[in-house]
Formats: C-alpha cells, structure tokens, sequence
C-alpha cells in the first residue's frame, strides 16, 4: 500500500478493530471502505490490536496471499503508522465490560475485549461515536450498543 499522506489537525477519531486496520496494509476487498476511513479518522485501538493485526498478516505470509517482501512491507508500515495510534490499556472495568458483552451478544473474547475497549473510549456514550469493523458480528453487537458503524 502507498505511505500515508499528512493528516490535518483536528481529525474526528474512531475505534478501529483489527479487520479494519489489515486492508490499510495488504490490498483486500474492504481495502477501499478502509482507505476511506483512514482519510476521516484517526485510529483508536485496544492494546491487544497490534497483536491481532501481526497475526492477520503472518496467516496471510502462510496463506500466500503474500509473498515475504510483501510482508515484510505491510509489517514496516504498521510499525511506523501504528506510533500514530491511540490505545485503550487493558484494565479492570475493560475486562468487566467485556464479561457482561459475551453474557449478552455472541462475541468471541477477544471481539468482546475490543468493544469493551470501544465502550471505555467513549465512557460507555457510544451515541454519535464511529466504530469501524468488517467483521459483521462485531459490528451488528456495536451497533447494539449504540455505536455508529
């Protein structure tokens, strides 16, 4: 993918799950929808995202959906843009949030963590706040929630 381009002052920001991330660095079908964010938002995430992202991109090297240089580009580039990040530390009240999430929607743990994280961000008043996923579970509970997605 191109480097990024100067980013104005003043940006909205969003909480962005990992699928929404991986297109930003590997051309993908959501690469466009994910582009498009990346020219609105700045990029809110859970601690544990950055693990989420190198694990998409390492099933990819041994899917062949990338080769090793196109790896190793895709790892150098969310190394640099990933300093730009904002990121929500694991705590108690994101781990309790997330426990009453799994209780109430089908979320795998981790999916539960990141809208845990998503609801600490904001205070738990998601109205009005972008949530930006292409997984559809996770997106169909954070607009449960009250997220905008």
């Amino acid at each position: 993918m191109a480097s990024r381009a100067r980013r104005p002052l003043g940006r909205l920001s969003a909480f962005w799950d990992a699928s929404a991330l991986v297109p930003l660095y590997v051309r993908q079908g959501s690469t466009p929808q994910a582009s498009a964010w990346d020219k609105t938002y700045d990029v809110v995430i859970w601690w544990a995202t950055p693990v989420e992202v190198a694990g998409a991109l390492a099933k990819l090297l041994r899917i062949k959906h990338l080769d090793a240089g196109q790896w190793r580009t895709a790892v150098k580039l969310v190394t640099e843009w990933s300093e730009t990040w904002s990121v929500i530390p694991p705590t108690a009240s994101v781990r309790a949030k997330a426990i009453e999430l799994v209780e109430h929607y089908d979320l795998r743990a981790a999916d539960a963590l990141q809208l845990a994280a998503a609801l600490e961000w904001c205070d738990d008043t998601p109205s009005g706040r972008r949530f930006l996923t292409t997984d559809r579970s996770l997106r169909d509970a954070a607009v449960l929630c009250g997220f905008d997605t």
